[in-house]
């Protein structure tokens, strides 16, 4: 960061002085929150914090605040970023801290700080509905599905075109693809219904406003287009706020990744046949030309991903390094599919774009009548870019050479996936968000390991930062117990599976179901779930029978009901009362040595001289178990057991570092005390 001049330096000490000033006014016991918010109370954590925030959007600078739970730290960053009168920008970890933000959080904070100012909430535009491709369908090109009539009566009503308006509609209906926005088919400024566009108005909105709420994805997202030709996404902020930031480095990971598979080239086929019908009506030589072309980019691209299946049939037994290996060998092998594929990709975007730039005869032969020339011209455009876009990604990553990238094959259903990851993110963190700010607050309840910020600030490239560590507000010792059973195998021997099945079911008897069981793999959640179901008459709940939202929901509403769950339901999650009373968690969260990406961060360690294990393999199991356990006690109300059956933690060396970032509740390794606890 820059030098800042000591007149500035001066200037900037007196403005933090009354900015904090100005939050200790209002968290005081008679202070606006007091007045208006009936459920508030003074937190000597949730000053502090507060008071921290207001320094740093003075001074400038990283802020790393890890905030425990009950702290409030939510009201602890909002307070100061409203009181800043300047656009602030907050990133959450998840669209339901988002929406909390925005939908409660906010309204509360404009009522009693008598300030007034705006917000707007920002998603990626997959979420919103694209009026264009709807108008599109009502052409008749596409086959109706049984939820377009809902979803074209809701258009017509709709201020934000958020699909999450839509409680009837499942959450992984695959018609939503037909009508949302997404990026490759966005037509821009070009679209026709650019003025009425969802999208267009939400970033309008935000424009205008003072706290702008988006979430990591969204982050990354921006920054990955601010990369690019494309502008930006979110409208520029000096001051950003990144609650649940331990989860960015995985989101960034993702987004500033490649992935080329056979859904989206079958999707690139689909929209260029659809187009095909709407804009060559009239010029049936182009048209032929277009099939043709889209003809060939499916032979090929079956060729291409049969080839790689074949070749990596076995690779549920390979470790991720040589799953790596195995990878960058059958990308070899397979050049002349792939030379055929992206040749295709080559023909069918200049074909595209030939098309595009031939001035359109609106009274051609055949032409639809309600077809806008201009519109049909950027249409095909837009297609021509995409082939583009793809055929350079899977060109980059066919040559596997970046040294920063690990190139693998992964397979989800019937989905092949190419992908290219970057190994470390740190650096494009710092560049896209830490050095683009003139202040940044990096918070979560988990941000440290063995009581510091080494670890985060390593992984976020974070050089310079202060620091604030807040411990929770709830009372571990009278809320909590902490089991551990006396006897365990080891997890990694055939007998555990058995022997977990055992425990939890005498878990689940003492607490009368009201649980969370956690587990690393679904192979072990399937294997324990079938021992509960037989020696238990609780409802058991478990993970991929129904989307996520649905499975809480009936959870909340069930009485004595058990979730069984993989790593989506560690974070995130927050059940209330007696519904859930205990966590059980079967293994230490260790990363799979499977994963391709973690071999590589592993190696890289290994290869600067560090210690993989001890410096990067530890400390994310530990924050992943932190979260896993964090989801029991969330109000001052509640209590419960935590349940950790991995012997490791008593066992091995490295345990003492697990046990010592566990919540500070009693220990016991008697079944009979956790009986005790609940006839309390």
């Amino acid at each position: 960061m820059p030098e800042v001049p000591a007149v500035s330096r001066v200037a900037a000490t007196q403005n933090s002085t009354t900015a904090v000033e100005a939050v200790f006014a209002a968290f005081a016991p008679r202070g606006p929150l007091a007045r208006a918010m009936p459920d508030f109370e003074p937190r000597g954590g949730q000053l502090e914090m507060a008071a921290a925030v207001a320094r740093v959007f003075e001074t400038g600078g990283v802020l790393l605040a890890e905030a425990g739970t009950g702290t409030g730290k939510t009201l602890a960053y909002l307070v100061p970023a409203i009181l800043k009168r300047e656009r602030v920008l907050i990133s959450t970890g998840t669209k339901n801290l988002q929406e909390q933000i925005f939908f409660k959080d906010v309204p509360a904070l404009r009522d009693a700080l008598g300030v007034a100012f705006t917000a707007t909430y920002m998603k990626g535009r997959a979420n919103y509905l694209c009026l264009h491709k709807l108008d599109q369908l009502n052409d008749g090109f596409i086959s109706y599905d049984v939820f377009l009539p809902m979803i074209r009566a809701w258009s017509t009503k709709t201020e934000t075109g958020d699909r999450a308006e839509l409680q009837d509609l499942p959450e992984d209906l695959p018609f939503w693809n037909e009508v949302s926005a997404t990026a490759e088919t966005c037509l821009g400024t070009e679209c026709p219904r650019y003025d009425d566009c969802f999208v267009t108005k939400m970033r309008q909105r935000a424009a205008a406003s003072d706290v702008v709420i988006v979430n990591h994805h969204l982050l990354c997202a921006d920054a990955a287009v601010r990369q690019s030709a494309y502008g930006e996404v979110i409208p520029n902020c000096n001051r950003a706020i990144v609650d649940e930031a331990h989860q960015l480095e995985d989101i960034a990971t993702q987004y500033f990744g490649y992935s080329v598979s056979n859904y989206r080239l079958e999707q690139i086929a689909r929209d260029v046949e659809r187009s095909l019908m709407i804009v060559a009506a009239g010029d049936r030589k182009a048209g032929s030309e277009i099939s043709r072309a889209v003809e060939r980019l499916r032979e090929y691209a079956k060729a291409f991903f049969s080839d790689l299946a074949f070749a990596h049939r076995g690779d549920g037994r390979l470790k991720g390094e040589e799953r790596v290996r195995a990878t960058v060998e059958s990308l070899a092998e397979s050049a002349e599919p792939a030379g055929h594929l992206t040749s295709a990709l080559d023909i069918l975007q200049s074909t595209l774009a030939l098309v595009a730039s031939v001035k359109s005869n609106p009274g051609a032969a055949g032409s639809p009548d309600d077809v806008d020339p201009e519109d049909a011209r950027e249409q095909i455009a837009a297609l021509a870019r995409r082939c583009g876009d793809i055929r350079d990604e899977l060109r980059f990553m066919l040559r596997a050479a970046d040294p920063e990238y690990v190139y693998f094959v992964e397979f989800r259903g019937r989905g092949i996936f190419v992908r290219a990851a970057p190994i470390d993110v740190s650096a494009i963190i710092r560049e896209m968000l830490l050095e683009r700010m003139h202040a940044t607050v990096l918070t979560s309840a988990t941000l440290t390991v063995d009581g510091t910020f080494d670890y985060v600030r390593d992984r976020l490239g974070v050089r310079h930062a202060d620091e604030i560590r807040l411990p929770s507000e709830f009372d571990f010792a009278r809320q909590a117990i902490l089991y551990l059973p006396p006897r365990m195998p080891d997890p990694r021997s055939a007998q555990f599976v058995s022997a977990a099945g055992r425990e939890v079911v005498e878990i689940l008897k003492r607490t009368e179901g009201r649980a969370f069981v956690l587990f690393t793999s679904y192979a072990t959640l399937r294997a324990v779930q079938s021992i509960a179901e037989m020696a238990l008459d609780y409802p058991i709940l478990s993970q991929g029978t129904a989307p996520r939202s649905q499975l809480l929901a009936q959870f909340r509403a069930t009485p004595h009901a058990v979730l069984f769950a993989t790593s989506s339901f560690w974070q995130g999650v927050d059940v209330a009362g007696e519904a859930l009373s205990c966590v059980i968690v079967d293994k230490l969260p260790f990363a799979s040595p499977a994963d391709p990406i973690t071999a590589a961060r592993i190696e890289a360690i290994r290869a600067r001289g560090g210690d993989p294990f001890a410096d990067y393999q530890v400390p994310l199991a530990i924050l992943a178990l932190q979260q896993g356990l964090g989801r029991l006690i969330r109000h001052r109300q509640d209590r419960g057991v935590l349940a950790v059956l991995d012997p490791r933690l008593r066992t091995k060396g490295y345990g003492r570092r697990f046990v010592e970032s566990l919540p500070p509740a009693p220990m016991v390794h008697d079944l009979a005390r956790v009986a005790e606890f609940f006839s309390r």
